[in-house]
């Protein structure tokens, strides 16, 4: 039986919509995620090489294992044309157990 602590929520920008389904699509196929919820129209401020910048993004949330956060890390990584692109895993510390159960039948298992 699965728990919450072995699954990660995943937060990833996009510059557009297009990119973002791309990526969505992309860890979907190879089931490195269970779901990718992209979120339109967010607005990032950054610091980026000593100036402070800010952008129109899309934010993706991915939900997948703890262990698959490499494999899904590197395939963002080889689509992405960002220099740094945002990765950042949140931990999940409870969640109903059907939807673990779901998330789990829909990843790969290592």
């Amino acid at each position: 039986m699965s728990v919450p602590e072995d699954f990660a929520v995943v937060l990833v920008t996009a510059p557009d919509m297009d990119l973002a389904r791309l990526l969505a699509k992309a860890a979907l196929e190879a089931k490195l995620a269970a779901c990718a919820n992209i979120v339109p129209a967010v607005e990032s401020h950054y610091w980026w090489k000593g100036k402070l910048e800010s952008s129109d993004e899309v934010l993706l949330i991915f939900k997948t294992r703890q262990q698959l956060l490499p494999k899904l890390e590197r395939a963002v990584r080889e689509i992405h044309p960002y220099d740094t692109p945002e990765f950042v895993a949140l931990p999940l510390t409870a969640g109903s157990r059907k939807y673990l159960a779901w998330l789990a039948d829909n990843t790969v298992k290592e």
